[in-house]
């Protein structure tokens, strides 16, 4: 791998909280993406929600699949930058590590009922799952994961969790929420391939689905002007396959943007080397015509899918789940399992105990506790 003089070099890692010794035939962040994929946090991902329940469907993407289609066009675009793959990769893989049950319905939930108590972010729950809550080696809590893989997991966070982090770990991966610099472009790159990567699988899932249509879609520029493309290039094309081709068209027109837009960036603030790109200002980027034509797919995914009826009603049900499981568990901690049970901070310990829950799992605990079965398939 040839990397750019801006590019993070595993050689020249910040290193892990624990030292260890060198693995003999990875480097650094070859080692990290190997823990993350290895951790139980990461194999939870397969029955976390995206954008519509587990038993909804078993062609819908989950967290592990959008994680894995991440990791793949964050490659596809760093490997002509010069950028580090493997970096990016890890990044990618573990940045929805400490995502709720339920999606962002969850999340919402978890953050309400912990609004009392410094309240829940799920980049900073991503952290702590890799800092502290797995449990694989004798030595330490967590993953121990390199300084750069780490700060590419905290996409954001708040003043003050960023405060907590810094009295923990001074100069640590709170630091540049305080000082106002940017991660390393290996995290920035991983940033832009997570927003291309849900804008285009939510397209796909929603049209599967049956809550918004091809026609709908094609009435947004970005996605009406491939679709039209691949139907005068192929006449013949209809349904799925033309769902797929207009699909693949909006994937391929988004790399070649941020890398084409990206490139120029880096070609006219010339960054030395990745400590000076993080003092710059956010080069990782598209241009603004694929920028505009992205936010305005957001919009509609929003206005169309994510508000939905049909996603809604789910979505007010789920919350029900985390709001009620969240109170049980307050008052009878004992009802976890024993580790969580036994800590002292008990509003952390059920925060970091329902945000490591699948759906059905979830599903099943509220059914126990409540003897009340919601959003059963």
């Amino acid at each position: 791998m040839t990397l750019a003089a801006y590019a993070c070099d595993p050689a020249r890692t910040r290193g892990r909280r624990h030292p260890e010794p060198p693995a003999p035939t990875r480097t650094e962040f070859q080692r990290d993406r190997d823990r993350i994929v290895h951790s139980t946090a990461f194999r939870r991902l397969v029955y976390k929600t995206q954008v519509f329940l587990n038993h909804e469907g078993d062609l819908f993407r989950t967290r592990l699949t959008h994680s894995i289609e991440v990791a793949q066009l964050a490659r596809s675009i760093a490997r002509p930058l010069g950028l580090n793959e493997d970096l990016v990769e890890a990044i990618a893989l573990a940045h929805d590590l400490g995502h709720t049950p339920f999606g962002h319905a969850g999340q919402d939930a978890l953050d309400e009922c912990m609004a009392a108590h410094g309240g829940f972010e799920h980049n900073l729950q991503s952290l702590r799952v890799v800092d502290a809550l797995e449990e694989r080696y004798p030595e330490f809590d967590g993953l121990n994961l390199c300084f750069e893989t780490r700060e590419g997991i905290l996409k954001h966070c708040s003043r003050a969790n960023a405060q907590a982090l810094e009295r923990a770990e001074p100069g640590g991966v709170g630091r540049r929420f305080l000082d106002r610099t940017q991660p390393g472009l290996e995290a920035q790159l991983c940033n832009l391939a997570d927003e291309i990567a849900y804008n285009a699988h939510d397209i796909d899932d929603g049209v599967r689905s049956g809550l918004i249509t091809l026609e709908q879609v094609a009435e947004v520029p970005l996605f009406g002007r491939h679709c039209g493309e691949a139907q005068r290039e192929h006449p013949q094309l209809q349904g799925r396959r033309l769902l797929y081709e207009a699909i693949r068209r909006v994937l391929s027109a988004q790399v070649y943007d941020a890398i084409a837009a990206t490139q120029s960036a880096l070609d006219a603030a010339r960054p030395e080397d990745a400590d000076a790109a993080r003092r710059l200002q956010p080069l990782v980027c598209f241009s603004e015509e694929a920028r505009s034509q992205s936010a305005q797919l957001k919009s509609f995914l929003f206005r169309n899918l994510y508000r939905h009826p049909r996603v809604t009603e789910t979505t007010g049900q789920a919350q029900e789940v985390v709001r009620e499981l969240f109170a049980r568990y307050c008052a009878q901690p004992q009802e976890m399992q024993a580790g969580f049970a036994a800590r002292a901070d008990t509003p952390r310990a059920v925060a970091d105990y329902i945000a490591g829950m699948t759906d059905r799992y979830a599903l099943r605990e509220h059914e126990r506790l409540t003897g009340r079965r919601l959003l059963a398939p």
